[in-house]
């Protein structure tokens, strides 16, 4: 199983090129950030660490964390911001690697892993993914994307290029055309992968 990290900043299309991509069979989408908010919840490990950084202001009405409480702090402090990766990624990578093994014993011929801090944040194992992929286009496309959906004001959240060794591509076209392109890597990846175990 190839396990093929998916990163970019706020409208560059993972989510779309994700979802393109896993029509196809045998390729399966995760989206990080869900892995992140289901560990989230009262009473874990996560919870109490989340707690205990950033206070009770950050727990909503329903005893629950409040991402959009929690948001407003660390997208305005970078040291907060620094604090939750340090907190969170760390956690989302133990729980990636029992996805991982459950997607090899149901026979996943590659695993997507979307998530917009891959290939910049220096707390992600990257031992875990046979390569990264960051998607890429300019401030302006971005913008104007996200825009569609609202959320414009989220197009600097995540800075523009990797700060690893992932491989980038233009996704300023459109989402078929992007998704070609990556899975064009992924196959000449698993290709790679095919020669290195004969050798």
């Amino acid at each position: 199983m190839l396990v093929i990290g998916l990163g970019g900043p706020p409208g560059a299309g993972k989510s779309a090129v994700a979802e393109f991509l896993a029509r196809t069979p045998g390729v399966k989408r995760i989206d990080l950030d869900r892995v992140a908010w289901g560990l989230y919840r009262p009473g874990s490990a996560l919870y109490d660490e989340l707690v205990a950084r950033f206070g009770g202001k950050i727990i909503g009405s329903d005893g629950g964390i409040d991402r959009k409480k929690l948001g407003r702090i660390v997208f305005s402090d970078p040291h907060a911001r620094a604090d939750l990766d340090a907190i969170v990624h760390p956690a989302v990578g133990r729980a990636l690697q029992g996805i991982i093994a459950a997607g090899r014993a149901r026979g996943t011929r590659i695993l997507l892993v979307e998530g917009a801090l891959l290939g910049v944040s220096p707390h992600v194992d990257y031992s875990l993914f046979d390569a990264v992929i960051w998607l890429t286009a300019s401030r302006e496309v971005r913008r104007e994307r996200l825009a569609r959906v609202g959320r414009e004001n989220h197009v600097d959240r995540v800075p523009d290029r990797p700060a690893g060794m992932a491989t980038v591509v233009d996704a300023a076209g459109t989402i078929a055309d992007t998704a070609e392109r990556v899975r064009r890597l992924i196959a000449r990846l698993g290709k790679d992968v095919v020669d290195a175990e004969k050798q």
